[in-house]
């Protein structure tokens, strides 16, 4: 690999003209600046990254971090990821804050300008699903604040990477666990969050796809929504059974599972096969209880570490993410591996 010492000897100049020229510090005249980026490109030279990052301890970077706040417990595991990796990046005096904000457009929206005003460089963001979020990281992106994007995505915006599952490979995964679980005829509800996040869409469009072409004795009845909160989800599903007692399948295809599950047992419905995500305490123990048959996991720790990782390399090196997916494993758990 090339040196800026070898690119000085073939250049003629000094390795501190060479350094400036490669990382546009100071003014160097225009003919011997083209000179040298030609050297550098035929020797298809390539930076010290380590000491790039070492440089950026002197550039006091921020990082701002938007989650969702929902009561749903799977964040505080990703928060725990997104503290873990915080830590480690102040000791390159890269400082991470966090927001957290509902299913809210406006919040969400409010969120992002709060971070460009206390000066961060990066964002790292859950995504509200609406054009307006599009908008705004495409706003941020043309003012050189990169967004990565982590648990859910947003289509058609200009953020660099998604860190998080494949939400419709899990839905699929779902709808083959039911076939698998409760036989050629179900009659399922979908229990979702609200259909103004991705992953839940791509979750429910997952299941309803590989039913459709795989599992014709599956039905879908109906789908509710619970804003991930369990209060509501009890009160949501209860009357959704209520309304369809032919109901012999629930798929949760985001939070509020708990109170889903309470919804059931209070229904005196112990026939009823449960499909659920993640593996919070509360939804362990209902799968402990044989309440839920299985559930699909995510790796919150990764979509909380991982983001970060990424956005770091990004702004230290220049270089972006070599690809623009990141997905985690699709982990499926039953009462013998939970």
């Amino acid at each position: 690999m090339a040196t800026i010492k070898e690119i000085a000897e073939l250049a003629g100049v000094s390795r501190g003209t060479v350094d400036r020229v490669l990382n546009n510090r100071g003014s160097v005249n225009p003919r011997t600046a083209r000179k040298i980026l030609e050297i550098a490109q035929a020797l298809d030279y390539k930076p010290n990254k380590a000491g790039i990052v070492l440089a950026a301890q002197k550039k006091n970077l921020k990082i701002g971090v938007i989650l969702f706040d929902t009561g749903n417990p799977f964040f505080d595991d990703v928060l725990e990821g997104v503290n873990r990796k915080s830590r480690e990046l102040g000791g390159y005096n890269c400082s991470v804050l966090v927001s957290r904000v509902g299913f809210d457009l406006e919040a969400q929206l409010r969120a992002m300008d709060e971070m460009v005003s206390q000066g961060v460089n990066g964002i790292v963001l859950s995504p509200y699903n609406d054009p307006l979020i599009c908008d705004k990281i495409n706003e941020l992106n043309a003012r050189e604040i990169p967004v990565i994007t982590t648990n859910t995505d947003i289509e058609n915006s200009s953020r660099l990477a998604y860190v998080g599952c494949n939400f419709y490979r899990s839905g699929e995964t779902a709808a083959g666990l039911m076939h698998l679980i409760a036989g050629d005829e179900v009659y399922a509800g979908i229990v979702t969050g609200s259909s103004k996040v991705l992953c839940h869409t791509d979750r429910i469009a997952g299941f309803r796809d590989r039913i459709q072409s795989h599992y014709p004795g599956i039905r879908i009845v109906d789908t509710i929504e619970n804003s991930d909160d369990e209060f509501e989800s009890y009160d949501r599903t209860l009357r959704l059974l209520k309304e369809h007692p032919e109901i012999n399948g629930l798929y949760f295809a985001a939070g509020g599972v708990y109170g889903g599950c309470r919804a059931v047992l209070a229904a005196g419905r112990k026939d009823i096969t449960i499909i659920s995500c993640d593996k919070v305490s509360t939804t362990r123990e209902m799968v402990l209880q044989g309440v839920i048959a299985a559930t699909i996991c995510q790796q919150p720790l990764i979509q909380g570490t991982k983001p970060l990782d990424l956005m770091f390399s990004c702004l230290t090196t220049g270089e972006k993410p070599e690809k623009e997916y990141h997905y985690t494993t699709v982990d499926i758990r039953i009462r013998e591996n939970i």
